[in-house]
């Protein structure tokens, strides 16, 4: 597994995706924070507090150190002429569990409107916290939402990702955003136990994909150690087949290897 990021801005780092990406971590910088569990993260399993609790607030970064960090890291990065395509809200965990996020991304936009104003803000998000107003409302402030879906079905939400949630409530908070990309990822296991590659996994997400109706869909396997080991990385010809789908019902999806 990857190692904890230990401050706000990381990289930039080149994103199969997104391009040259200047990272940003909102997550507390010795543990990994999230709603989810999944079974491929690459920062390990999910280790919350006694009786599922979040960090207290004192433990996250502040929303002015962050624009702090950021604006150190972009204007080196400007600086040095690697200007990056983009500035990524991703890091260890679920980004929009922090207890400041309106303010951290009215600050992030701050900052890149005054240092480079052409520069997108993407976040990448698990979507659990899609639903709530305010995490929703900041969600619309940021240029490009790549959120996840994985499953079509509870049984494999639960199993895959690791989640207490059920699906219903991940496609309503989905469908109050617009202009999204779906970012999936598939995986087999050699048990069979776990994959949302066969035919009826693919068919129960295509149909939540079709109800989204997404800007796009990326499509993604692992390429880094998995939490759980016993994992395996999809082909491209077989995400290419499940990509096809998704263009037949008439939405843009590409295929990551």
């Amino acid at each position: 597994m990857n190692e904890l990021l230990w401050g706000v801005a990381y990289g930039p780092v080149a994103s199969r995706r997104l391009g040259l990406s200047l990272g940003v971590n909102l997550l507390p910088p010795d543990r990994k924070v999230c709603t989810f569990n999944c079974t491929y993260c690459q920062f390990g399993w999910t280790r919350l507090e006694a009786g599922g609790k979040l960090p207290s607030a004192s433990q996250w970064p502040t929303r002015e150190s962050v624009a702090h960090e950021v604006t150190v890291a972009l204007e080196r990065c400007l600086a040095s002429g690697g200007r990056p395509d983009r500035l990524t809200i991703a890091g260890h965990g679920e980004p929009t569990l922090h207890p400041d996020f309106p303010a951290v991304v009215r600050g992030l936009r701050a900052v890149r409107d005054r240092l480079a104003p052409d520069l997108p803000i993407a976040i990448l998000s698990n979507s659990s916290t899609a639903d709530r107003p305010a995490i929703r409302k900041a969600l619309a402030e940021i240029d490009e939402r790549h959120m996840k879906l994985d499953a079509g079905d509870d049984d494999l939400l639960h199993r895959l990702n690791g989640a207490s949630m059920r699906l219903p409530k991940v496609l309503a908070g989905l469908k109050g955003l617009t202009d999204i990309h779906v970012q999936s990822m598939f995986v087999a296991d050699r048990t069979g136990r776990l994959d949302n590659t066969h035919a009826v996994a693919v068919t129960a997400w295509l149909n939540a994909i079709v109800a989204l109706k997404p800007r796009a869909v990326h499509l993604l396997t692992i390429h880094r150690p998995p939490a759980f080991p016993f994992l395996r990385a999809v082909p491209l010809d077989r995400l290419e087949a499940v990509a096809r789908r998704v263009r037949e019902a008439g939405i843009p999806a590409q295929a990551f290897g």
